[in-house]
């Protein structure tokens, strides 16, 4: 489980910053600290410095090593992002190489995102990348690498295939060989390195890419009702082990909307969970139900890396209200039911049962927020009651109040009374489900 520093920090960090989060990090629960991007070349903003992969001396003048030593100290992994197969026109790499870019013909280069595509269709330039990377990934005994990919193709156009005697329509396979091979060659030197892949807006989100990277990052879009809907899509075809969901700030970055932390926890718990968000900035109530809530995960991990997923109630682009997720381990024993309502309803008086068609219909379910054991048939024909929503005149007794409300429902099966008495006395040690 990560702590990216990137929305902790954004370009604007240095030695001190950096650790003090990720000190928080450690005392919360987080298993891996990544320094997101602005580490490199002279890379103060997003206008320089992409493939120029060497540490930036100003921000880290005892060398990258004796920071990434400095955390794993800390009983933390060490994570890096980088965008091997971007360079930016401001940068060391370029003036040397300008030819090694994807362009037109006639020598146009577009710019996106304020940096070019590299020509991965040319072994010289997936060597000169690997050298580099090698290189930071030895003396920092790197674990993680976090791969951003911000731009598309846009001018398919390799100068290297023209000069080989080679047809341009080749180009794009060339190129996926190319990034592969840079994937392969890094795997082989580093066999316990970790690389999160990134979707770049879906189109890298493929089996593919999973040979190499078990894991993708699923979108930079990570408002927590954004996300109903990617994630809802992308379990279409893909299990949620290799889904990374990100908690991150508020207002969201990027539609401004303001969630409550318990939904954006609850979103992003449906895959591999990390968090993005200054922690020096949270009170401590806040810290506290973050560590909570990573408790609370790694309960869970076993049914979200090898449990069973349906999608109950999926939320599609134009989106639902309602939205209903259900996670199961294979024998049916212990199954998890988040529930999102995005907008409050006015005046609401029905109570809403949802059927958990997971339920074996022979056995008994403890389920949290419930007084006693109830049975999978009627959890199967009838459903478990949702939490109460408030509806102006019930504020003792409702229990989601507001828009982007969001619940867990837990539900262990049980064979005799003094399991069932177990897991009364554990209910009211339970923090994360209802917080």
């Amino acid at each position: 489980m990560v702590l990216n520093s990137w929305e902790a920090t954004y370009f604007d960090l240095n030695e001190q910053k950096l650790l003090r989060l990720a000190k928080l990090g450690r005392q919360v629960g987080v298993d891996c600290f990544v320094l997101d991007d602005g580490w490199f070349g002279t890379r103060d903003n997003d206008l320089s410095s992409l493939g120029d992969w060497f540490t930036n001396k100003h921000k880290f003048p005892d060398g990258l090593g004796h920071f990434a030593q400095e955390i794993h100290d800390l009983g933390l992994q060490f994570g890096l992002w980088f965008e091997p197969e971007m360079v930016s026109p401001r940068s060391q790499f370029f003036q040397k190489h300008p030819n090694w870019v994807v362009r037109l013909k006639r020598g146009r280069f577009s710019i996106t995102h304020n940096q070019y595509v590299l020509d991965f269709s040319n072994p010289a330039v997936v060597n000169n990348i690997f050298d580099q990377m090698q290189k930071v990934i030895t003396e920092t005994h790197l674990d993680y690498v976090k791969w951003d990919l911000n731009r598309s193709i846009t001018e398919a156009y390799s100068p290297y295939l023209a000069k080989i005697g080679h047809p341009q329509d080749e180009f794009f396979h060339r190129y996926v060989q190319g990034f592969y091979t840079l994937y392969q060659k890094l795997l082989t030197a580093f066999p316990q390195l970790l690389i999160e892949g990134c979707a770049g807006g879906g189109g890298r989100f493929d089996l593919g890419i999973l040979f190499y990277s078990p894991q993708i990052w699923t979108s930079d879009d990570t408002d927590a009702i954004e996300r109903l809907a990617i994630q809802s899509g992308t379990a279409l075809a893909y299990p949620l082990s290799c889904m990374s969901n990100h908690v991150t700030a508020v207002p969201n970055e990027q539609v401004g909307r303001t969630t409550p932390l318990a939904t954006r926890f609850r979103v992003a718990a449906f895959g591999i969970l990390g968090y993005e968000l200054d922690l020096t900035k949270l009170s401590p109530k806040e810290l506290a139900t973050i560590k909570d809530q990573i408790s609370y995960y790694h309960d869970l991990q076993p049914l979200v890396l090898n449990g069973d997923f349906s999608l109950l109630l999926p939320r599609q682009s134009n989106g639902q209200n309602q939205v209903a997720w259900l996670l199961s381990d294979h024998a049916r024993k212990r199954l998890v039911l988040g529930f999102f309502r995005v907008l409050a309803d006015a005046d609401s008086r029905t109570v809403q049962y949802m059927k958990i068609p997971l339920a074996q219909p022979n056995r008994r379910y403890w389920v949290n927020g419930h007084t006693g054991p109830i049975s999978g048939d009627v959890l199967q024909r009838v459903g478990v009651r949702l939490p109460i929503q408030f509806n102006s005149a019930n504020r003792e007794q409702a229990q989601l109040i507001g828009d982007y409300q969001s619940a867990l429902l837990t539900f262990d099966g049980v064979t005799d009374i003094k399991a069932i008495n177990r897991r009364r006395e554990e209910e009211g040690k339970e923090k994360v489900s209802h917080a």
